[in-house]
């Protein structure tokens, strides 16, 4: 007398299936994409922010972004600070008014925003920062090439 059990094949998701991703997987997807054109200065720069935010708060290092992306050396400052706060708008849309520096800013300051609300955008802030820092890097211009040639 034999015992037979069951076994339960696990099996691919076919292409064409829509499944949702996950929280992680959008923030992967949205650094993927953001950083797609970055420079070397793009890269450092990101590697980077995560210690400004930490040591400054995302007020202050959004301000310091601001102002150094304004000028055409320091455009790349500017532009890995846009793509933050697009991620941030996109994730707490109805608290934070809009993606532009001046209503992302005045979203902090507006009546009703808890400190609850500054430290979910914050943790936010790093958990996106975490995946760009690595897709910008890897996504770096050669890094293809020598990828191939390993």
């Amino acid at each position: 007398m034999g015992t037979t059990t069951a076994t339960t094949a696990t099996t691919a998701t076919p292409a064409n299936t829509f499944t949702s991703q996950t929280l992680e997987q959008k923030r992967a997807q949205n650094a993927w994409d953001a950083c797609a054109n970055y420079s070397k200065d793009h890269v450092n720069f990101a590697k980077g922010l995560p210690a400004l935010i930490m040591n400054s708060g995302l007020m202050q290092v959004m301000a310091f972004c601001q102002e150094k992306g304004a000028k055409d050396k320091t455009r790349h400052v500017g532009e890995v600070a846009a793509h933050l706060r697009a991620w941030l708008h996109q994730r707490f849309a109805p608290t934070l008014k809009g993606k532009d520096f001046h209503s992302f800013m005045e979203s902090f300051m507006a009546e009703g925003f808890t400190s609850a609300d500054y430290q979910a955008i914050s943790a936010e802030a790093f958990a996106w920062l975490k995946w760009l820092r690595q897709m910008a890097a890897a996504r770096q211009p050669g890094k293809e090439k020598d990828q191939k040639g390993v």
